[in-house]
């Protein structure tokens, strides 16, 4: 299988990593799973949908987790949360070359409300320490679920984002902002609207991600590779001077595309030649003109 959109959590993680270097923390053998699930008679999993553990990436000594889309769409509990934060404390502990994060997840599981909202807080303030420990944190989104609520958050603590086209990012899922604004504001089975607003393609002329990829596991581990010596080159740990530049940047594009109601509108004031057809590009194509046009964060 060579699609990263439709391999699993465990697929995504050994076919990156080099090939009989990972390690698994907490299997599924070890049971480790949330409390709160079998209170209200759900689902469980044994992995509580997140694989954790260490391996190699070209050599390089690297912390990885990978989300399962399948279980619960990756959303984090008490369990799930904790799982990620252990794998960051503990690259820092061990001095990984790098941390990468395999990110499919529509956020904060409701069935563990606070629990959630608290773990998802803790993998913040880990990802942050890692940075600060002068190791590179880099996320890679491409699953068929997106990455949503607080764990888009996440995403963008990170020192790098390697997304493909199919892979989405926001804070707010569509359904969500629909269900709060009204169809008006976002008409979540416009699936074509969908995927211009939070796919790859959007994220990437936005500056939001570093790179973009075919959907193709190989084609995510070149790049994230590639993310992690560009951030070694970097200033790895997130400083003030690094947020309020980019505050400065998000109130840029506030003014300057506030008014827009579409991303082709958005697309078209970049520059971008026939924005209708970038839909229909394939990734190679698409990111010779993006890498033209494209804002840098």
């Amino acid at each position: 299988m060579n699609s990263y959109m439709e391999a699993n959590a465990r697929e995504r993680i050994l076919r990156l990593l080099d090939e009989g270097s990972f390690e698994e923390f907490l299997p599924p053998a070890e049971r480790v799973m949330s409390p709160h699930l079998a209170q209200l008679n759900a689902p469980v999993s044994f992995d509580d949908g997140v694989v954790i553990g260490r391996g190699q990436l070209q050599g390089k000594k690297v912390f990885a987790a990978s989300q399962e889309g399948g279980f619960m769409g990756g959303a984090v509990g008490e369990v799930h949360g904790a799982k990620l934060v252990g794998l960051l404390k503990r690259a820092v502990i061990e001095r990984a070359d790098a941390v990468v994060l395999m990110l499919e997840t529509g956020g904060v599981r409701l069935h563990e409300a606070n629990a959630g909202l608290i773990a998802v807080s803790e993998v913040m303030r880990a990802v942050l320490d890692v940075r600060a420990a002068g190791i590179p944190v880099i996320a890679l989104i491409g699953g068929s679920n997106g990455c949503f609520g607080g764990m888009g958050i996440v995403a963008r603590c990170a020192n790098a984002i390697v997304m493909s086209e199919e892979g989405r990012l926001a804070m707010s899922g569509p359904e969500v902002i629909e269900t709060a604004n009204g169809v008006e504001e976002f008409d979540s089975r416009d699936r074509a609207l969908v995927w211009r607003t939070t796919g790859g393609k959007h994220r990437y002329l936005l500056g939001d991600c570093q790179a973009i990829v075919a959907d193709d596991i190989a084609a995510f581990r070149t790049a994230a590779v590639d993310a992690i010596q560009a951030s070694v080159k970097e200033d790895i740990e997130l400083t003030l001077a690094a947020m309020e530049a980019e505050q400065r940047l998000l109130q840029q594009r506030l003014q300057d595309f506030g008014d827009k109601t579409d991303p082709l509108q958005i697309w078209e004031s970049l520059g971008v030649p026939q924005p209708r057809q970038i839909p229909m590009l394939e990734a190679d194509a698409f990111r010779r003109i993006a890498d033209q046009h494209r804002l840098k964060a």
